[in-house]
């Protein structure tokens, strides 16, 4: 055995011990962090910024926290998009400094602690944000998407701060916000400078590896009517009769798209979903409706240039307005708007996914698969933007986001902390052990 693998022998056993003593810390640290209702557009988004801030300050991390030149980046025509109004914006970064500057390998891992209301609070069994524990798992918005891996990030590099292993290269844990609608904290992140030789997306994953996400577009229709009073209907236009058509329109694109692009080996049903998320028609009951606003998302499939998904997406809307005699003549809106995400991967020439994959094997003996996720995230910008070659790993399964009793497995948090762990110093090299 060489001293380098003697090193990194030691400082392995080492921070892993320290992990494993950190559980109940970790909890308690995961606890707090989901308590902050940090939903996308609120006040506490940014709270939970400032929670991350000085937390890391309290490990003892080099930080930078500031103020997001949020009017201007938002005019910018690579902005990926917004769909809630924000008066503020902040990013948090904090650093573990190695020891041979720019002349080692730097490892970023990248989370965010913005999440999605919690809908109709009545299917919840606790309160939303009450990060109630029950048989192993932590309940709560944002618990599994994806507040546990920020959690998981920030254990695994406080274990090496404690175990006094020192890197020749940075580890760097950036939180960020906005992620659920465009982008917004990991764009300012990058645009901020940071930067990194790999990342990790912590976002949950079962503990798969991911290094690929389909996009997804928000978009916007209306659909015109015309008014009259209800009790003569058949003298006017309902604009929700008229959206059927157009609904059946999507239904049938989305069956196109996905027929052969969703890899037989996915466990998704659909690699590029297309979704009605919000509905809004009418004004009176006793009126027939002259207006539709109908929200929703296109799935960009892997490798699918965005103005590709638009073009098709807009011509499917376009042949069910010319195949309806009212909407021939008013035909229905479309605009795009909000997040627009891109799909992304990890570069073919990056050995990220091999590192982590081995990381994992270190610490776990739960078998992996490897899959391309039918949702947009971060990574595309990490990748495209930042050229840091990214992936996701990370604990709980995305069929938990977005629903009521949202919860992660604690003890695939605990797993995750220790591949990160490891996996940061196989990449950043150990210089020494304390």
């Amino acid at each position: 055995m060489t001293s380098s693998d003697a090193r990194l022998s030691s400082a392995t056993d080492r921070v892993l011990q320290v992990v494993d003593d950190g559980m109940t810390a970790a909890v308690a640290a995961l606890t707090r962090l989901v308590g902050i209702p940090s939903v996308s557009g609120a006040d506490d988004e940014n709270e939970a910024i400032h929670h991350m801030s000085r937390w890391m300050r309290a490990i003892g991390l080099d930080v930078d926290h500031w103020q997001v030149p949020l009017d201007e980046m938002l005019a910018r025509p690579d902005f990926p998009g917004v769909e809630v109004e924000r008066h503020e914006a902040w990013g948090a970064v904090g650093r573990l400094p190695g020891t041979a500057g720019d002349g080692a390998r730097r490892l970023m891992f990248n989370g965010h602690v913005d999440v999605v209301p919690p809908g109709d609070r009545r299917q919840w069994t606790d309160d939303a944000f009450s990060a109630s524990i029950r048989d192993g798992h932590l309940f709560g918005r944002g618990s599994c998407d994806m507040k546990a891996g920020v959690v998981a990030s920030m254990w695994a590099v406080d274990a090496i701060r404690k175990a006094g292993v020192v890197l020749r290269g940075d580890v760097i844990v950036a939180s960020v916000l906005g992620e659920e609608d465009g982008g917004l904290g990991t764009y300012a992140t990058l645009d901020r400078g940071w930067r990194a030789d790999a990342c990790v997306i912590p976002e949950p994953t079962s503990l798969d590896l991911v290094p690929a996400n389909a996009g997804a577009l928000t978009f916007r229709l209306t659909v015109h009517g015309l008014a009259t009073h209800a009790s003569r209907r058949t003298e006017g236009v309902s604009a929700i009769e008229r959206f059927v058509p157009v609904m059946h329109a999507i239904a049938e694109l989305e069956r196109v798209r996905n027929t052969h692009a969703t890899p037989a080996n996915s466990p998704f049903s659909l690699i590029a979903p297309i979704s009605i998320g919000t509905i809004a028609a009418g004004d009176w009951a006793s009126s027939v409706p002259d207006l539709l606003v109908a929200n929703g998302r296109c799935g960009v499939l892997p490798g699918e240039p965005m103005d590709d998904t638009r073009d098709a997406f807009e011509q499917a809307v376009a042949l069910a307005c010319h195949s309806d005699p009212w909407l021939r003549d008013h035909p229905v809106e479309v605009q795009w708007w909000g997040g627009q995400f891109a799909s992304g991967r990890l570069p073919d020439h990056s050995d990220l996914l091999q590192r982590v994959s081995s990381a994992h094997a270190a610490v776990s003996a739960q078998s992996q698969s490897t899959w391309t996720a039918p949702y947009g995230s971060d990574l595309r910008l990490l990748t495209g933007i930042g050229g840091i070659p990214t992936l996701q790993y990370g604990p709980g399964s995305s069929a938990a986001a977005h629903g009521p009793d949202e919860s992660v497995s604690l003890a695939e948090m605990h797993t995750t902390a220790r591949a990160l762990a490891v996996l940061a110093l196989d990449i950043c090299e150990v210089d020494r052990v304390g």
